[in-house]
C-alpha cells in the first residue's frame, strides 16, 4: 500500500483507504483449474467508521484473533480490463449503503498469536 493510502482519525476509530490504477487480475471462471487471466486495473476508496460494539473473533486451532469494533464500511470502486475494453463504476460512496459487516481492530495470527499467548 502506497505512504498515504490509509488516512486513520477519529482516535484510531475511523479510517479511509484510497488506492488508485492498482493492477489486479480480471479471472471470471475462477476458480475453475486454468481460469483465464487479462490484467486489469482497479481505483476505490473505502471509509471505515466504528460503532460502539466491541467483538472479537478467535480460532485458537488457526491461530488467529481480531479485538475491535464492529464498523460501518462504505466504498466505491472503478475496474477496467483494457484488453476487453470493459469498465465498471460503482455507484458514487455517498450512495452506497454500509457492507453487511467490518471490524476496525487489531488482528494477530500465525507465529505471533503463539507468542503472545504464551505469554
Amino acid at each position: 500500500m502506497p505512504a498515504g493510502a490509509l488516512q486513520w482519525s477519529g482516535g484510531g476509530r475511523s479510517a479511509a483507504i484510497e488506492m488508485q490504477d492498482v493492477a489486479v487480475i480480471d479471472q471470471p471462471k475462477w476458480p475453475a483449474r486454468k481460469a483465464v487471466a487479462s490484467p486489469a486495473r482497479m481505483s476505490f476508496k473505502m471509509l471505515f467508521e466504528a460503532t460502539d460494539k466491541a467483538v472479537t473473533y478467535e480460532d485458537k486451532a488457526k491461530l488467529f484473533r481480531v479485538t475491535g469494533f464492529l464498523a460501518n464500511c462504505r466504498m466505491e470502486a472503478r475496474v477496467t480490463v483494457p484488453s476487453i475494453g470493459f469498465t465498471w463504476s460503482s455507484d458514487p460512496i455517498d450512495k452506497c449503503p454500509p457492507a453487511a459487516f467490518a471490524v476496525i481492530g487489531n488482528e494477530i495470527n500465525g507465529k505471533y498469536y503463539e507468542e503472545e499467548t504464551a505469554r
